[in-house]
């Protein structure tokens, strides 16, 4: 495996609480499963992937975990357009158009 650089922007994991052991008034589907952590921040010291490690949040918090990805990317996106809110959007745009600058 290859060595990750301190001051690198990596993604560390840590179960909190095991399953079942999360608080008595969770659903039962809830309980079923751990509670995890998954933090982003710069790493502390050269660590390898699967390594117990330290990072420091943009927050400033230091924190510890398993270090799983070096330089994670965002991949979240706000999904498949939904065609009744892009025609509403259409249709706003058209009864009330923009006036030229």
């Amino acid at each position: 495996m290859s060595k990750v650089a301190a001051g690198t922007w990596v993604q560390i994991h840590r179960v909190i609480l095991e399953a079942g052991k999360r608080a008595p008034q969770v659903p039962p589907e809830t309980q079923a499963v751990p509670l995890e952590m998954r933090v982003r921040g710069t790493l502390a010291r050269d660590a390898v992937l699967g390594d117990e490690v330290e990072i420091l949040t943009a927050a400033g918090r230091t924190l510890r975990g398993k270090l799983i990805d070096a330089v994670p990317r965002y991949a979240h996106d706000y999904g498949m357009p939904v065609a009744e809110l892009v025609q509403a959007g259409l249709d706003l745009a058209r009864r009330h158009p923009r006036k030229p600058e």
